[in-house]
């Protein structure tokens, strides 16, 4: 099922005549319907798609008779279950066709799992109601390749997963690998497996069909983080260690450009780049080199706006989200999602505190315009301003 202005449409994918158009990186999709928005949807269709008609009523015969029955039940429950249905689910056996689209583990089996189901609606919501807000402009382009680019594929319980890095993303594709049975376990996979070993599949390496198979049928989900947090834990990893790749790259392009008197022991190794010379490059409308995924708006590597995600779990609340989210794909029940750190473990996590210390070292324009840089994603995601003075 795709959203489309906000309308809820199954398709059929008919044979691709070409590819996907080139698509832009500030997409999303209205979500407030009208009939004429529902008259003229069809006109803002991926080519390839031919629409059938809004979903019939629940109780209507043909109800659900446009997907096959597993994939039905595989579907996640979590947007048109309400809560009292959701505690209702949590008593049905796991074994019963009624409930099997879920599978509350016995840690949910009271209001805590309603709770959770609450949260993930309320975050929909906010995230709904951004998009339409600000969005609505992109709602006639298709999905493309580079929109489904960060996205990982679970075949074995349908899950599809895009990355936000610095968000609990090497742990997420340990608990991937060992779901689709290419572990037999989270704790020695290492840092380098788990993102140069080839193991996950991307969603873009598959075909038109596959790609569209895929984001109707499959369960997708994505963690997001604080974004000043996240930007200060990619800093601190990338530039205040040894680095192959970011200190001779960004490292002594950002030196060049943003240090009076730079020492050529500097230009010549790009280490030790300050917080302040990082962010004068992130806002420099003409960076010296380009974007990063490390840093970039979770807006940009997602696309919230234009592809529905099913399920939207926050750093901070990792533990219960995470665990939440594999009770409801009927994960095995001896896995949970790991709580180790893998690189450089002997610091501390980034936290409120920390990121406070660096963006102390900013002035208040500079930080007004770190936070106008992820406005959307403080806004979608329902973060908090992180400084008193911030308009």
């Amino acid at each position: 099922m795709l959203h489309w202005a906000g309308v809820k449409f199954n398709i059929r994918l008919q044979q691709p005549r070409d590819d996907f158009p080139p698509g832009s990186s500030q997409d999303g999709v209205a979500k407030a319907p009208t009939e004429r928005v529902a008259r003229d949807v069809s006109s803002r269709a991926p080519r390839g798609l031919r629409l059938l008609g809004p979903d019939p009523p629940p109780g209507h015969p043909d109800a659900g008779a446009r997907l096959r029955p597993r994939q039905r039940r595989r579907r996640l429950l979590i947007k048109k279950m309400p809560a009292a249905a959701a505690a209702a689910a949590a008593a049905i056996p796991a074994n019963s066709s009624a409930g099997s689209a879920v599978r509350p583990a016995p840690r949910a089996l009271d209001g805590r799992w309603v709770s959770l189901h609450q949260r993930q609606q309320e975050r929909k919501r906010v995230m709904g109601e951004a998009c339409a807000k600000y969005r609505a402009s992109s709602s006639r382009r298709a999905v493309t390749p580079r929109h489904v680019s960060r996205i990982f594929v679970e075949d074995r319980h349908r899950v599809l997963y895009c990355e936000v890095p610095k968000a609990g993303c090497s742990n997420w594709k340990r608990v991937l690998m060992v779901l689709a049975g290419l572990a037999s376990s989270t704790a020695h996979l290492q840092h380098h497996t788990v993102h140069y070993g080839g193991a996950l599949k991307r969603l873009d390496a598959f075909d038109r069909q596959g790609i569209l198979h895929r984001l109707r049928t499959y369960t997708k989900m994505l963690f997001v983080r604080e974004p000043f947090e996240r930007l200060v834990s990619a800093f601190r990893d990338k530039f205040e260690h040894p680095n192959s790749y970011y200190h001779p790259v960004f490292g002594k392009a950002i030196l060049a450009r943003y240090r009076a008197n730079a020492s050529g022991e500097a230009l010549r190794t790009g280490s030790g780049v300050r917080f302040p010379e990082f962010v004068q490059y992130l806002l420099d409308v003409h960076r010296p080199v380009g974007m990063d995924i490390h840093w970039d708006h979770v807006s940009r590597l997602c696309s919230p706006c234009l592809i529905d995600y099913d399920f939207v779990g926050k750093f901070e609340s990792m533990e219960d989200d995470a665990n939440f989210f594999l009770s409801l794909i009927r994960a095995p029940r001896n896995l949970t999602f790991p709580q180790f750190k893998d690189r450089h473990s002997q610091e501390a996590r980034t936290t409120a505190g920390i990121t406070r210390r660096y963006f102390a070292q900013l002035s208040a324009p500079q930080r007004q315009r770190a936070y106008d840089f992820y406005y959307m994603d403080y806004l979608m995601f329902n973060y908090s301003k992180p400084f008193a003075d911030l308009y």
